[in-house]
């Protein structure tokens, strides 16, 4: 999945401006104007769409954590991850909302797109471990789908 949908979806789902957004790419670390924002908020077809790139996603992805959950200074900055997979995505945004295991089970099924138990765990596990699994555009979509009716009711 693109990293604009992902953009788009997350911003749709908590109702925040576009200098939220900036705001939440800088909390992660990394700083970008807001006409760098109106440039990913774009859809494909429109003038002026540019592709989020990697590290844009991965600074937003931790400043949604930090934003969501607080920054807890105490702690070194974790260092940022790319490339930013499907699988990153979803980590993180099970770690910004503090989803539980059976969390996630109820947003898939209320998107229409459940999900066992062992297939669930094998998105979630290190790249390279034997029961790894590639999380796919159609789950990350359901799943984004799933969570903004939890968050917006």
């Amino acid at each position: 999945m693109i990293h604009n949908d992902v953009l788009r979806s997350v911003r749709y789902m908590l109702d925040i401006s576009d200098n939220k957004v900036v705001d939440i790419i800088k909390l992660g670390g990394l700083d970008v104007t807001k006409e760098d924002v109106l440039t990913y908020l774009k859809k494909d077809e429109e003038e002026g769409f540019v592709r989020c790139p990697d590290n844009v996603m991965a600074h937003f992805l931790d400043g949604l954590v930090f934003f969501k959950r607080g920054k807890d200074e105490s702690r070194p900055p974790v260092p940022v991850e790319l490339p930013v997979t499907n699988n990153t995505i979803l980590k993180k945004l099970r770690v910004a909302f503090e989803l539980k295991e059976d969390d996630m089970h109820a947003i898939l099924k209320s998107a229409g797109f459940p999900v066992s138990k062992p297939e669930l765990s094998a998105l979630f596990r290190k790249f390279g471990h034997t029961n790894y699994r590639t999380c796919g555009d159609q789950l990350l979509r359901n799943f984004l789908k799933g969570l903004t009716l939890r968050v917006r009711g």
